[in-house]
């Protein structure tokens, strides 16, 4: 009850301040051509909106006198004088291409183009214009859609379906709006609040809700690390004419002020720069509008071409204000042609608003409760642009596919269709069959996970299945039964675990295993199981050492706000060790003497005796300045500027339930990612730990150094490249660890020939570890990434303790070795 009074309240407020008489009308240009995202403006009042696609608009205003301004980035504004009286007033616009009067120029063969001293001026007022409101407050409406030309029938054997009951190629597969108040204030707070947002065909999602805007006024502007992570050079930066060409194009007269016309030329291909225009007011030397252009040549990644209009409007005597903000990106990827329009529509300025001392916290945006459950009729009487007629038949459509959607029925067809086992799924990528009517779903894993081979067990299966149940957007749980079988050493394993998710404002996760399990020495697994098969069998080299443990494990990590989480855990192992029984080998034979026992033959002579072990361990994280998304449910972390800090400490307890070790070991991390916009991104991880109490330490407990002598690189910022797996290992009571690199992302690379077109990027760094004087380790490394979008190539030199030690090549693929 008390929910649907507040969605009829909502309903009556909207009503109530968006009572007015509406005027509508269509814009076209001289033409008969109509110009869609126009902006109008009522003179002398923050009031606006602009027209659709079709240049079609709809603005309400109380009864009394208004003159409307309309305005459209290449054209000449247009007023029209109104007066309303309760009966709505058709007003079409017809707007001309803006005539340019060129100014006079001398000829001559040193003679520079006027537009660089314009351009120069701009410069000089470009941080008088960023700074010149301490904080604001304003109105955003916020229309996003994402339309498909074409895509492919399969990917990666996965057959491409949408669900929609459209066959066709041509479909609009994105409409959402929102409603929202932007609240910023210097040097860099921000705020949105959410009061109404939609999805089509998804009435409990959220729509896109970022109003912020993107301001020339910036030397570097930020558009998506997706898109390129240094960020892309504002055509009035204080560095610009090193990246620009200009020409002037002419100039024109609106409201008594001269707009000059610039054409912005990039000097090089394959800069992170813009090409387009941007109109600048004379004298003023502010921003008028821009209609700016991205390309692959500007080292923009995934998106083909972003197209930028803006329109500045005066909302005080000398202050200017962004009033409309439109994004049209374009994506051709894998077979998909997509292409969209982002809008944004800005209104309402106040630029003397007052905030509480708590206003500006750790949430920077947030959904108001109900903000995605307003009707139709709601958003009939609050939406500043016209739908569309296809946008009106999506959201139609759509929703009424959702209420079908919600039938078992239906939910099980498309669930037999998309259960169908694939070759790939099966080989490759593993399979996942679905029951939506029941929010479940069975997952494998594929066959190069499963069977492997290693010098302990021989050839071995090592099967599990994962069934998973959704209750809510934050509760679910799920188990996963493991099977394993040797069939050298002919050892059965199997064990089972439980994962339980729950919370509302933060994610807490409790996690319960146990059974008898094969582990290898190093339990965070450094060998890829599937990469030792293939080393092992081909060249000799059976690096991954194992143990069997019957065990019971339980860890439960929360999220509790402001940046903290916490982890703690208890694990028993009642560790077996193991002997090599198989030396199959299809290499060449004098590499069959690499083969070495099953346990570290450079830090011990022979393996652990059984024994039995109970650690306790306990985790802090903490990220100062983290940022949340606050859904009416629960938040999502947006991560932080800042580093993330971590502290652990883990326990041996001796003598209860026959534990044998005896150790208190710790551990304490910085890590962070640092942008350093056109320079690139400098990544590092530093560490230091140690044992405090090392009495009883077994080889499993050891501090290890997480090593690596395969090809494959594994995980970057947390490992190193060259160093053997447990040779260094330790039970000191001091180590420190240095993990660093820099990812260039373009710089230097877009300077060289068919290397800038193909993306390619450096990068360099090195890794150390330091335990005392005759145990250290580091190494360096220089290679490239972003080969074919995944793949990263490093050459690497290591050196120890007795000089050089070894150098080769490390091949790492995106998002699985954690570049």
């Amino acid at each position: 009850m008390k929910k649907n009074l507040w969605l009829t309240l909502s309903f009556l407020f909207a009503c109530l301040f968006s009572f007015g008489t509406p005027v509508t009308g269509i814009i076209k240009n001289n033409k008969g051509e109509v110009l869609p995202f126009a902006s109008i403006v009522v003179k002398g009042l923050s009031a606006g909106t602009t027209a659709n696609n079709e240049g079609r608009y709809i603005l309400n205003l109380p009864n009394g006198k208004y003159t409307l301004q309309c305005m459209h980035v290449g054209y000449t504004m247009a007023q029209k004088e109104i007066t309303l009286s309760s009966v709505q007033v058709n007003v079409d616009f017809v707007l001309s291409q803006q005539e340019l009067t060129l100014k006079e120029v001398v000829i001559g063969g040193n003679a520079e183009d006027p537009a660089y001293e314009i351009i120069r001026q701009a410069i000089k007022k470009r941080p008088v214009y960023k700074n010149q409101v301490d904080a604001f407050e304003c109105q955003v409406y916020i229309k996003g859609q994402l339309r498909l030309k074409d895509f492919p029938n399969t990917i990666f054997g996965q057959k491409v379906a949408f669900d929609d009951g459209d066959t066709g190629k041509n479909k609009m597969i994105y409409l959402s709006e929102t409603i929202a108040k932007y609240y910023f204030q210097k040097p860099d707070k921000e705020k949105v609040v959410v009061s109404s947002t939609r999805v089509s065909g998804s009435a409990e999602s959220f729509g896109f809700s970022n109003p912020k805007f993107l301001t020339f006024y910036d030397n570097n502007i930020q558009i998506s690390n997706v898109l390129n992570p240094r960020g892309f050079i504002s055509p009035i930066a204080d560095n610009a004419l090193n990246f620009y060409r200009y020409k002037y194009l002419g100039s024109f007269t609106e409201n008594g002020r001269l707009i000059n016309k610039i054409k912005v030329i990039p000097r090089r291909t394959y800069e992170p720069v813009f090409s387009g225009e941007i109109n600048i007011v004379e004298n003023e030397w502010r921003i008028h509008s821009v209609n700016l252009l991205l390309t692959r040549s500007s080292q923009m990644e995934l998106a083909d071409s972003l197209h930028i209009e803006h329109l500045y409007v005066p909302v005080s005597k000398d202050v200017w204000m962004i009033h409309s903000q439109v994004l049209y990106p374009s994506v051709k990827m894998l077979g998909f042609d997509a292409f969209g329009s982002f809008v944004s529509i800005y209104t309402n300025y106040n630029l003397q608003p007052k905030f509480d001392k708590k206003f500006f916290n750790n949430i920077v945006v947030k959904y108001d409760s109900g903000s995605n459950k307003l009707p139709r009729q709601y958003w009939d009487t609050v939406r500043p642009v016209p739908l569309l007629n296809d946008e009106l038949l999506d959201y139609v459509k759509k929703d009424s596919m959702e209420i079908v959607r919600r039938d078992p029925r239906y939910l099980d067809s498309v669930d037999r269709r998309r259960n169908r086992i694939t070759v790939g799924g099966l080989l490759v990528f593993g399979q996942m069959f679905t029951r939506q009517s029941k929010k479940t779903s069975l997952s494998y894993p594929p066959l190069i996970n499963v069977a492997n081979f290693n010098t302990v067990e021989g050839f071995n299966l090592n099967m599990n299945i994962t069934y998973s149940r959704k209750f809510t957007e934050t509760k679910s749980v799920s188990f996963t039964p493991t099977v394993r079988y040797g069939f050298t050493n002919h050892h059965f394993n199997t064990d089972l675990s439980g994962k339980y998710t729950f919370g509302t404002k933060h994610i807490n996760v409790v996690s319960i295993s146990g059974g008898k399990r094969v582990f290898q020495l190093n339990n965070e697994e450094p060998v890829n199981p599937f990469v030792n098969t293939y080393n092992t069998l081909l060249f000799g080299d059976n690096y991954m050492k194992i143990y069997e443990a019957w065990f019971t494990r339980m860890d439960y990590t929360r999220g509790i706000g402001d940046g903290f989480t916490i982890k703690a855990s208890v694990n028993y192992q009642d560790r077996i060790p193991l002997e090599n029984t198989d030396n199959t080998y299809w290499g060449k034979s004098k590499n069959l003497s690499r083969r070495t026992p099953n346990y570290p033959v450079e830090l011990v002579t022979s393996n652990f005796p059984r024994h039995q072990a109970l650690v306790t361990s306990f985790t802090l994280s903490y990220r100062p300045g983290t940022k949340y998304v606050q859904l009416p449910e629960r938040k999502i972390n947006l991560g932080s500027k800042y580093p993330l800090f971590s502290i652990s400490y883990a326990k041996g307890l001796d003598g209860v339930a026959g534990s044998d070790v005896d150790f208190d070991r710790w551990k304490f991390s910085i890590k962070d990612d640092i942008n350093a916009k056109l320079a690139g991104v400098f990544s590092y991880h530093i560490a230091a730990g140690g044992f405090l109490n090392n009495r009883k330490v077994e080889l499993p407990d050891y501090q290890h150094f997480n090593g690596n002598q395969l090809l494959t690189a594994t995980e970057y910022l947390n490992s190193f490249q060259l160093s053997p797996y447990y040779a260094r290992s330790t039970t000191a009571r001091l180590y420190g660890t240095l993990n660093i690199e820099h990812h260039f992302n373009g710089f230097l690379t877009n300077k060289i020939p068919l290397i800038k077109k193909l993306n390619i990027y450096l990068v360099a760094g090195a890794n150390a570890f330091l335990v005392d004087k005759n145990n250290y380790y580091y190494e360096v490394f220089a290679g490239i990434e972003n080969v074919l979008k995944i793949i990263r190539i490093d050459y690497i030199r290591g050196y120890g303790d007795s000089g050089f030690y070894n150098h080769g090549i490390r091949l790492g693929f995106r998002g699985i070795t954690g570049n």
